[in-house]
């Protein structure tokens, strides 16, 4: 069994029914995979979605939620993440706050992060990083 993190364009192109990406999904959870919504990812979507006022996908990204599970921000995940910050910083390597916290879940909860952005998380050591887009 694989544990998937799906990156914030990742559900984006989900809940803008990329047909590929819903095949993967329901092919992954099929398998007995698991689908994890990241507590960032959930947070960038779902202030997409309410800001924009897009009823129809939040229902949709709810119901994605409900048979994927969202993760947990706790104290291990901040040190997980502080250090990927220092380390990063040291080899002249910035990425944004939120793809360290992602990459962070990732790594402690040993999940596999599906997103269409290999640049912004390929540099990062213990991470495994698949791209589901065609």
């Amino acid at each position: 069994m694989t544990s998937y993190a799906l990156d914030t364009n990742i559900v984006s192109y989900y809940l803008k029914n990329n047909q590929d990406i819903i095949n993967k999904v329901d092919i992954a959870l099929a398998d007995n995979n698991r689908i994890i919504i990241s507590p960032i990812v959930y947070f960038e979507i779902k202030r997409w979605l309410l800001s924009n006022n897009a009823s129809i996908k939040l229902t949709a990204f709810e119901k994605l939620c409900s048979y994927s599970g969202v993760g947990i921000i706790d104290k291990d995940l901040l040190e997980i993440a502080t250090s990927l910050y220092v380390e990063l910083k040291k080899q002249g390597m910035t990425i944004e706050d939120a793809d360290i916290l992602i990459a962070s879940d990732c790594i402690k909860n040993n999940l596999v992060l599906v997103t269409n952005n290999m640049k912004h998380f390929k540099a990062i050591k213990g991470l495994q990083v698949i791209n589901w887009i065609s």
